[in-house]
């Protein structure tokens, strides 16, 4: 069964790995047929804007970009994405359309346009009959409700629907076999739930484990399908969903609200009257200060660290691909084609960094919440 996981998951780094060597030289094949165009160092400079880029596939957006390609026949480059629902409500009326209708930010529909996109947030705003923004009376520009499904819900929505068939498929499996030794995906699926329910459930939580494993198991599977779908550089992949503050956020805010919604009479009184602590700095409320900025620290810490480490490696992911360019400006295709290889060999190994990254950041967020929730809970001798 082991062999089998590990084949597995060595699978998956080798597809991921291919798959973003292929993007990255077919992508250096487009701009060296666009760059033929380009007379001049100076111009080739104002059409690569590394910064743009990296931000550009990070951030959320309106729409499911896939990829560029150059035409030769209009001499411009021209990019193929998968429009995405636009969802507006604005004085009182909903507006319904596709994405596509912006065709990239560069036509108005229906009263209103896209702007934003690459190192600014994309923003849909509302424009008059030329298409210039609508002012408000301080001075700043008139934007309808968004409801919309973005880059980052339609992850999410692709994540949970893949879970949910994997988790239904394995208890499918079991409801016709029995109990019998598992198979395949069921192994994998069979050996991460007993391992977040052994050696994190239990030692973290205590006797009142089995109250929080379906929602640590809901949280560790989502968080991990999330990483491991945003390492993969093709559609349905590529949706930095865990990489969005927003998203961490919600996660955390949940961990904090069964925390503390759950907490017993010992676990308040440790934060108001915590045990051990001179009886000056009781009636001084420092202790019970720092203990309640420490209730909403928690889940701080907890929000940043996971969207910090998954933005960081998507960036490095990406800043290796885009030396390649840049290299290509400075000194010609030449030496960016020759650069290409050590930059995609270290893509490579930072992808498959990357896939062991996406478990860690998984478990670390799932035992994390085990452990603020144990604390919450857990029952202390009275002296």
């Amino acid at each position: 069964m082991r062999l089998k996981i590990i084949t597995l998951i060595l699978s998956l780094v080798a597809c991921t790995s291919v798959a973003i060597a292929q993007d990255s030289l077919s992508t250096l094949a487009e701009f060296n047929n666009a760059s033929t165009t380009i007379n001049t160092n100076e111009q080739a400079d104002e059409s690569l804007d590394p910064g743009s880029i990296i931000i550009g596939h990070v951030a959320d957006a309106h729409s499911w970009h896939l990829f560029d390609y150059y035409s030769k026949k209009d001499g411009k480059e021209h990019s193929v994405a998968i429009p995405l629902p636009i969802i507006l409500w604005n004085e009182g009326h909903l507006d319904l359309f596709w994405s596509s209708r912006f065709e990239h930010g560069h036509t108005a529909y229906k009263g209103y346009a896209l702007m934003g996109g690459g190192l600014e947030k994309e923003t849909v705003v509302c424009v008059d009959a030329l298409g210039t923004p609508i002012l408000l009376a301080d001075g700043t520009v008139k934007k309808p409700l968004d409801f919309s499904i973005t880059k980052t819900a339609a992850g999410i929505i692709i994540a949970v629907g893949l879970l949910l068939w994997l988790v239904l498929a394995t208890a499918n499996k079991y409801k016709k076999k029995g109990s019998g030794t598992p198979h395949g995906v069921q192994s994998l699926v069979e050996m991460l739930v007993v391992y977040v329910r052994d050696e994190i459930c239990k030692p973290m939580i205590g006797p009142q484990y089995e109250r929080f494993t379906p929602y640590l198991l809901t949280l560790f599977f989502f968080i991990f399908g999330c990483n491991i779908l945003g390492l993969i550089p093709c559609f349905p992949g590529g949706a930095n969903v865990t990489g969005s503050l927003a998203v961490t956020m919600v996660l955390a805010l949940i961990t904090f609200f069964i925390t503390n919604l759950n907490g017993n009479k010992h676990y308040w009184k440790d934060i108001f009257n915590t045990p051990g602590v001179p009886a000056w700095l009781k009636i001084f409320p420092l202790m019970p200060l720092v203990e309640v900025i420490g209730m909403f620290t928690k889940p701080f810490v907890l929000m940043v660290r996971l969207f910090a480490n998954m933005t960081a490696g998507h960036i490095m992911v990406l800043g290796m691909v885009v030396i390649i360019f840049i290299l290509s400006n400075l000194f010609g295709t030449v030496v960016g084609g020759g650069v290409s290889v050590i930059s995609v060999l270290f893509t490579v190994f930072i992808d498959a960094l990357e896939c062991l990254v996406a478990y860690i950041q998984a478990f670390v967020f799932t035992m994390l919440s085990a452990v603020y929730i144990g604390m919450a809970v857990a029952d202390h001798e009275e002296a």
